[in-house]
């Protein structure tokens, strides 16, 4: 069974596809540099795409499994210029569209397509409970993942369509959590602003067992908040950090030399998301990794 996953080389991607591979089945990775992409396991290539049409991979969506969608430019790679921030929409917007459009062309329509999100979709809600039917936030990011399930809603007309609402994926390969071991390993780690914010994060192997049950499980349909049942507050996160890494973690980050760094981008560290899990636990789905500190452990000690 064959499952094309456009961005498969990040991340979440890398993992997700050796696992994938493990389990049988064919992946195709869709990127702008197929060359680029070394050290697929068996049962895996690469294939060249621009980002924007089906030219040179659509036939292949007719009659695979999935596709599962993690393409877009990087959110906090780089700070928020005008033109970054129209990178990170269009990036998404583009690539969802053209998978949309392969999907609606295939003579035999892929039996679902689980779709990128973020719990970003809520923006910045202090302590409100949040679940898949809280509405969507405000700022840009809410925006931008707005925008980016709003771009993939017609493919339900002909598969079932999962959003998957990822929260801080922990993984030392990438991402978040690098840049935060960075300062505690100077001795200078703690809380960013006042560390009252929510933190919804989740551990790796979570998110790709997450993404596979989603995959395989025909009743799940709409949108999953993909993050730990047990979220924490981001002094607790940061107190835990230091804990596993036996480093000071009082050394907070004031609020305001964040924005003057950061800018805008500054929400990344300073919005709180409180996201409740329910919905893909009630459905049957299991966490390996319900506490920050045993996920920690794991990530930082254990992580190849």
């Amino acid at each position: 069974m064959r499952i094309i996953i456009p961005g498969g080389s990040g991340l979440i991607g890398r993992p997700l596809v050796d696992r994938l591979t493990q389990k049988g089945y064919e992946v195709v990775v869709l990127s702008r540099s197929p060359k680029k992409v070394l050290g697929l396991p068996k049962g895996a290539t690469a294939a060249a795409w621009d980002g924007m049409t089906t030219d040179g991979w659509g036939e292949l969506v007719s009659g695979a499994k999935a596709v599962i969608n993690l393409a877009g430019a990087g959110i906090g790679d780089k700070r928020w210029s005008a033109e970054r921030k129209d990178l990170i929409l269009d990036s998404r917007l583009n690539t969802t569209k053209a998978i949309v459009k392969a999907i609606q062309e295939a003579e035999v329509k892929p039996e679902v397509l689980l779709q990128g999100s973020a719990v970003g979709f809520y923006g910045d809600r202090g302590d409100e409970e949040l679940t898949e039917e809280s509405a969507p936030g405000q700022d840009f990011l809410a925006d931008v993942t707005k925008a980016w399930e709003s771009a993939a809603k017609p493919a339900a007309e002909h598969t079932r369509l999962v959003y998957m609402r990822t929260g801080v994926v922990l993984s030392t390969q990438g991402g978040a959590l690098p840049k935060m071991l960075l300062p505690f390993k100077l001795f200078a780690g703690g809380p960013y602003g006042g560390g009252g914010m929510w933190f919804p994060w989740i551990h790796i192997d979570d998110q790709v067992k997450a993404m596979i049950w989603l995959l395989e499980n025909d009743s799940a349909e709409g949108a999953f908040n993909l993050s730990s049942p047990s979220i924490v507050r981001n002094r607790t996160f940061a107190r835990t950090l230091g804990k596993v890494l036996s480093r000071p973690s009082f050394a907070p980050t004031p609020a305001f030399a964040l924005k003057t760094a950061l800018g805008e981008m500054s929400i990344l560290l300073l919005g709180s998301q409180r996201t409740n899990a329910d919905k893909i636990v009630e459905a049957g789905f299991s966490f390996d990794y319900e506490q920050p500190l045993r996920a920690l452990k794991d990530v930082i000690y254990s992580e190849k």
